[in-house]
């Protein structure tokens, strides 16, 4: 998810709407940009010990489906999404393949989820969007059994992901009206800052929180790579109002801006990343003196 918004009001706008709708169509090929990611995550679920498993910022839900098909019938995957066009498009994926996943159109941060009811809760690119970091966590961890596992990627900063960024910065000369991105607002970049994640972990009650960097290779076809940067992020956005001979200059200004990272028929860039896991503290005994009384 790549727009950067400041209230959960923008957000749920946002998402429910050109940036939702934008995200299903290219559905296929952000699954296949970003598997790398959800193999990672299909793995730390594998050799963990979790059986009931939330996807927050599930999306169209590639994720929650791989997860699921893990699990079998041992376990169950639940993913939480904001935007309804991806909400539906999961619950269309998962009856067409007869997966048991089911889905959740709601916001994780205030969502009533049944108390302790997950043993394990992960995200591929979905927990950069609360306007509220600390009670969104609060309220993911009270969804979590004692001992819970969390883990979850987030984009590392934007110096570190040129590819991220690289449309919108050869778009502005030709388009002042692309949004700046804010530091630590809502949005793609939000967690960047290691020492900001673990706070807000911190303060929202998980335990035994380990950031580490990842580093990983991720491919587009690039036949696809057009479609790619006028349909998402920023530009995508800002291009939907511009006028034919704009457009046109726009995308083949960005456009020559990404040879560097075309080799043949393939686009490879590197996604800089965190790889964030936290436990949730199981509840202290409660004293027998008070069990007495």
């Amino acid at each position: 998810m790549n727009v950067t918004s400041q209230t959960d009001d923008e957000q749920t706008k946002l998402w429910n709407g050109l940036a939702g709708r934008a995200w299903v169509e290219a559905q296929e090929l952000l699954d296949q940009m970003f598997k790398p990611l959800e193999d990672l995550l299909v793995e730390a679920v594998s050799a963990g010990s979790g059986r009931q498993v939330l996807d927050v910022g599930c999306g169209t839900g590639s994720t929650t489906l791989a997860i699921a098909r893990q699990l079998g019938a041992e376990g169950r995957c639940i993913g939480i999404d904001i935007s309804d066009p991806m909400i539906t498009s999961a619950r269309a994926r998962a009856e067409r393949e007869s997966t048991p996943a089911s889905f959740i159109r709601a916001n994780a941060q205030n969502h009533a989820f049944e108390p302790a009811s997950f043993d394990m809760i992960i995200s591929r690119f979905g927990v950069m969007f609360f306007d509220d970091f600390v009670r969104a966590f609060a309220n993911l961890k009270r969804a979590a059994k004692d001992d819970a596992e969390l883990r979850f990627i987030a984009w590392r900063s934007p110096a570190e992901n040129p590819f991220m960024t690289t449309a919108e910065r050869a778009a502005a000369p030709l388009l002042p009206n692309v949004p700046a991105r804010r530091p630590d607002a809502p949005g793609q970049f939000a967690f960047a800052d290691q020492r900001r994640v673990h706070r807000i972990l911190e303060e929202s009650g998980w335990a035994e929180i380990d950031i580490r960097p990842i580093d990983i290779a991720c491919t587009l076809p690039e036949k696809e790579l057009v479609r790619y940067l006028t349909r998402l992020g920023p530009l995508g956005l800002v291009l939907q109002e511009a006028d034919d001979q704009t457009r046109t200059q726009v995308i083949e200004t960005v456009r020559a801006a990404f040879e560097p990272y075309v080799h043949g028929a393939e686009v490879r860039f590197t996604a800089a990343c965190w790889m964030v896991r936290a436990r949730a503290p199981s509840a202290p005994a409660e004293p027998k003196e008070a069990a007495r009384a």
